[in-house]
């Protein structure tokens, strides 16, 4: 892994950024470069993925339904849009984050989200359904509940790693 301390944060402008990049081979996928930077000043983070090999254009679906779908993994690039129909679409822009997590992970992260939502909302109606959502996706995690997660990313750089995922061409 390499790092390199003390840039200059293009938010805050202080030098308390921190660049990291790292190479990782996952099981199924592939080598993987990460490239992260954080600053320690104001907060600002980023993190993205890149395959050392070039990938065609893919879609994933993941049909949830059991506990083992849970620890799927997940990689997902900055250019990819994460769904889960009826509850969610994250589509990708300049804020977007790549990572690696499993489905679980995915969950935990989309359930923060509409959390945070839930709180700012003051309309009682969009409330309520913020509140179904979060509540489907606690079913889901204890196994009551079934959904779907689909991941579309035009550079291939993401991949659902489940025997069970279906692959398509984006």
């Amino acid at each position: 892994m390499s790092e390199i301390k003390g840039q200059p944060c293009h938010i805050c402008g202080k030098k308390k950024l921190t660049l990291k990049e790292d190479e990782v081979d996952v099981p199924h996928f592939g080598r993987l470069f990460i490239f992260s930077m954080q600053c320690d000043a104001c907060g600002f983070r980023k993190a993205d993925l890149e395959p050392a090999e070039k990938k065609d254009p893919a879609t994933y679906t993941l049909e949830i339904n059991s506990e083992d779908d849970l620890t799927a993994k997940v990689i997902k690039s900055s250019v990819a849009s994460l769904k889960i129909p009826r509850i969610i679409s994250v589509d990708s822009g300049p804020s977007s984050e790549g990572y690696i997590t499993n489905v679980e992970g995915v969950i935990e992260r989309i359930k923060k989200v509409l959390q945070s939502t839930y709180d700012g909302e003051e309309e009682k109606s969009a409330k309520k359904k913020l509140k179904n959502q979060i509540k489907k996706l606690n079913n889901v995690l204890l196994g009551r509940e079934t959904i779907k997660l689909i991941i579309s990313d035009p550079s291939g750089n993401s991949s659902i790693i489940s025997d069970k995922a279906q692959k398509s061409k984006a």
